[in-house]
């Protein structure tokens, strides 16, 4: 949850939109689901027998997603993301 809240702020603060997270995903054996609706978007990703660091991983690759980046915008934006993420957290998986 504090990998969620810390991404969301983080997203919000940089300008961009701030997509829900949840979990599990609704579809069998996806890792990492994007949903649209209107001007929102809800990711959901798996967090049982999967690594810290790929969670988090697919947490903010669905937050590049959710606001339609190109190629230079998405890569400054994930570096952005990823300064932010305890390491604590990734070492705590």
């Amino acid at each position: 949850a504090r990998a969620a809240r810390q991404l969301t702020d983080r997203s919000r603060q940089l300008g961009y939109a701030a997509p829900t997270f949840r979990s599990p995903p609704r579809i069998g054996n996806a890792h990492r689901t994007i949903k649209r609706s209107g001007t929102s978007t809800s990711v959901a990703v798996q967090l049982r027998n999967r690594p810290w660091h790929a969670v988090v991983a697919d947490m903010i690759e669905g937050t590049v997603v959710a606001n339609d980046l190109g190629p230079g915008p998405a890569k400054a934006f994930r570096a952005q993301l990823w300064e932010i993420v305890e390491p604590t957290e990734l070492q705590a998986a």
